[in-house]
């Protein structure tokens, strides 16, 4: 059963300076995008009642009511079924909030990542602090039940001092979910070409992660390696399918896609896309690959990896399988036993990228 859907959305006003993202200025293609995205949908979709549809972007604020309304109707969803839109503070209206809720749209996703207007100009945002409180306040008034905020550290020109004010005023603002990502210059970006100056080391950028998690763990449940949330009610429904390993459809433009055993891409070129929209590369992960995903994305949780769902899964003994590393990482206390596996520390966290290497076998 597939019952998770994200749809991608590539336009933007302005592509930001850390991005890497398949989005752009092309908002005049917007029609034949949602035509084509139409045809892939009703190609693949076999009308599974869902339980989350994420539209991610790009900017999917830009698009009218009319357009969300149309790509929405596509699917066989419900009042509890969790809805989520990314916006950019600076395209969003009073009256666009509520007509999302009038769609059944029931989470929003705010892309904030600072609350310092001298770094939001650096990062190539095109919003100010002044406008991203009003945006919150609007989503508060329309009374939205659920709703994030994204931030990122390790920035140019962010020290300990302006991050902290960052943090503080997330938490004052006293939203549901704050996702927190650490600044990766990855190739396709502007920093990419042109290397920002400024950057905090890799060393500070793991003081603000900690510093983050220090914060925010007195008043959020810290359930994900980026993602913190008021209660279990608010834990973002999508992305925990993603890291649960569940079958989901990505739809759009480079969306991908995981069914059973498959998982799948679509092409990054436009043209390409609105030419043959169901048009998807392959690949077939083996038993092995389906394992090392279990282990990657069950420790990014904080309840960890549960031995006896994995061996049932798999028909194996997770436990002797890796005895060699868990042994290790909970020696080095960088992991701890639960109930039924294992999960990382705090320590372990920070040093999550050199802990799960280790778990590559092939």
């Amino acid at each position: 059963m597939i019952n998770c859907v994200y749809i991608h959305i590539p336009f933007c006003e302005k592509k930001c300076k850390y991005c890497s993202f398949c989005s752009f200025r092309a908002l005049k293609a917007k029609d034949e995008y949602i035509n084509a995205l139409t045809k892939e949908i009703k190609f693949f979709y076999k009308n599974e009642k869902l339980k989350t549809i994420y539209l991610g972007g790009g900017t999917p604020s830009l698009l009218d009511t009319k357009d969300i309304k149309n790509i929405l109707k596509n699917f066989n969803y419900s009042p509890e079924t969790e809805i989520t839109i990314e916006i950019n503070p600076h395209n969003i209206t009073k009256e666009k909030l509520k007509n999302y809720k009038s769609l059944g749209i029931n989470r929003i996703s705010v892309g904030i990542q600072s609350f310092d207007d001298e770094i939001l100009k650096i990062i190539g945002r095109n919003h100010t602090t002044k406008e991203a409180l009003e945006v919150i306040e609007n989503i508060k008034k329309t009374d939205f039940n659920n709703f994030s905020i994204d931030l990122i550290y390790g920035l140019p020109n962010q020290d300990m001092s302006n991050w902290i004010n960052t943090l503080n005023m997330a938490v004052k603002l006293n939203p549901d979910h704050i996702s927190l990502y650490g600044l990766k210059i990855e190739k396709g970006s502007y920093f990419y070409k042109f290397l920002p100056k400024k950057l905090p080391d890799d060393e500070m950028q793991a003081k603000m992660y900690e510093t983050a998690i220090n914060k925010l763990k007195e008043k959020y449940i810290h359930y994900e390696f980026s993602n913190f949330a008021k209660d279990e009610n608010y834990f973002s429904k999508h992305n925990c399918a993603y890291w649960e390993c569940k079958n989901y459809y990505g739809f759009g433009l480079s969306a991908s896609g995981y069914i059973e055993n498959k998982r799948y891409t679509n092409t990054f070129n436009f043209k390409n896309y609105i030419k043959n929209p169901t048009e998807k590369i392959y690949e077939i992960l083996s038993k092995e690959n389906k394992i090392e995903e279990e282990i990657f994305l069950g420790l990014r949780l904080s309840k960890g990896i549960d031995f006896n769902k994995i061996n049932y899964k798999y028909n194996i003994n997770l436990y002797n399988l890796y005895k060699k590393e868990f042994d290790k990482f909970l020696a080095l206390n960088l992991m701890t036993r639960t109930k039924n596996g294992v999960k990382l520390t705090q320590r372990g966290i920070l040093l999550s990228n050199e802990i799960l290497c280790e778990f590559i076998k092939i």
